[in-house]
């Protein structure tokens, strides 16, 4: 009796110092929640599937494999994307109930020679002089079977960051810049 009085005195005295530490005895959560992107190049043909974040943890060679597929598909540059342009797009396909749907990249990283060289082509002037593509701050997409406009109000009720509509060419830019849109 009296040994097993100090087994569980013994067995407080750890519980009580290990909580501290993060060591209840317990996991926090053994299955956190996985965030994960399926994508399409439109100008290479490629296609990724990646598990970018895990509850609260980027993973960086995940991150490492977006920055080299959203390289300058001109150049073959790769530049690291802010993370949150990532959560932005997941938040962006759940709001759109397509949560692993592909999203169409029009457009990622751009070097400032293809920003310039964009620029002196478009007719419109739709390629901004300071680009948020050229701090991988900016992503052009489309979702395969979703409404290019219904794309840019979702975006635009997400409230996070730059939405641009380009009906004619049928894509929408998103970015994790100050919220605005055009």
């Amino acid at each position: 009796m009296r040994s097993e009085l100090h087994h569980c005195i013994l067995r407080l005295i750890v519980l009580l110092f290990a909580a501290p530490l993060g060591h209840t005895g317990e996991s926090a959560n053994p299955n956190p929640h996985e965030y994960r992107l399926r994508f399409y190049n439109t100008h290479t043909n490629e296609r990724i599937d990646v598990v970018y974040r895990r509850g609260e943890t980027y993973l960086p060679k995940a991150l490492g494999e977006l920055d080299r597929y959203l390289r300058d598909v001109r150049s073959g540059e790769a530049h690291h994307f802010d993370p949150h342009l990532f959560d932005l797009l997941y938040d962006l396909t759940a709001s759109l109930h397509d949560i692993g749907g592909e999203i169409e990249v029009i457009c990622g990283y751009r070097t400032p020679e293809t920003n310039e060289f964009l620029r002196s082509r478009s007719a419109h002037s739709g390629v901004a002089l300071h680009s948020l593509h050229m701090v991988a701050e900016a992503i052009d997409i489309r979702l395969s079977g979703v409404a290019t406009s219904a794309v840019r109000d979702a975006a635009l009720s997400l409230h996070r960051g730059g939405v641009g509509y380009y009906h004619d060419s049928n894509f929408v830019h998103v970015d994790v810049g100050p919220v605005r849109r055009w």
